[in-house]
């Protein structure tokens, strides 16, 4: 099989589902070599089955579990020139969310990120090419309403995505920041009343996701919006914050009926 990624070694989190497994069919249709990931290891192992993939369960956000997860590719692959961060969560609440929410957000949606990058960098660095995706989601952009923690975790997600596109670029490391809207995936399903109310109506489907990402890596897009109207939104946060604020709010008390 031929494709822009023919042969090529490609590692996807989060997997066995959702955005992930999208991502990983897609590649794999390209020809890359993929190996499957997710916590939940029966569907890791249908969804790698399903596209003749190499399915490696486990953690992928702990010390620990990232490097098992890395060295188990390499075993496999060879070599890794792709790694598809994708594996996040999404705890709902505000300050008062119990603290092991907060840690878990920001274990699973940020420091996943940086120990995967810590251990792809050398190989990657020595021999000037590696591509890195982050799928952050457009609350890395913008915000959650009805998830704090998922906000501030993607936000730090996009900082971290950035730093390295910045500090890296040079030297043949292509980093990228996958920002959609809603997608039908059970992230969504599970984001209740603030979700439903603001990301159902609009959202894609997985598949078209993964065609976004395609798409934009063959160009070197930084930010990877399959929802084109964010670029709008965020220009308009960045233009004038308390006008988009104020409406942020509004949508707030709309949802939300709260006694004052």
């Amino acid at each position: 099989m031929t494709g822009a990624y023919a042969g090529q070694g490609v590692v996807v989190t989060g997997a066995g589902n959702g955005i992930g497994a999208a991502l990983a069919a897609a590649f794999a249709a390209e020809g890359a070599r993929v190996v499957v990931n997710d916590l939940d290891a029966e569907a890791a192992h249908r969804s790698a089955e399903a596209i003749g993939a190499c399915a490696v369960p486990g953690d992928a956000a702990s010390r620990e579990g990232v490097a098992a997860l890395i060295e188990a590719a390499r075993q496999e692959l060879g070599a890794i020139d792709v790694y598809c961060a994708n594996a996040g969560v999404a705890p709902g609440g505000g300050p008062e969310a119990p603290e092991q929410l907060w840690a878990s957000a920001w274990e699973v949606n940020v420091m996943a990120h940086v120990r995967a990058a810590e251990l792809l960098l050398p190989d990657w660095l020595e021999r000037g090419s590696g591509r890195f995706l982050s799928t952050v989601s457009a609350a890395g952009l913008l915000t959650m309403l009805g998830s704090a923690p998922y906000s501030v975790s993607k936000h730090g997600a996009l900082a971290f995505a950035e730093w390295l596109s910045a500090t890296y670029r040079h030297r043949g490391v292509k980093v990228h920041a996958l920002c959609p809207l809603g997608v039908r995936t059970q992230i969504l399903e599970d984001a209740g009343e603030f979700g439903q109310a603001l990301l159902a109506a609009d959202a894609l489907e997985p598949a078209e996701v993964a065609e976004a990402v395609l798409r934009d890596l063959a160009r070197d897009t930084f930010l990877i919006l399959p929802h084109a109207e964010v670029a709008g939104f965020y220009a308009g946060r960045a233009a004038d914050p308390d006008r988009w604020l104020g409406a942020m709010n509004h949508l707030q008390q709309k949802i939300v009926k709260e006694d004052v």
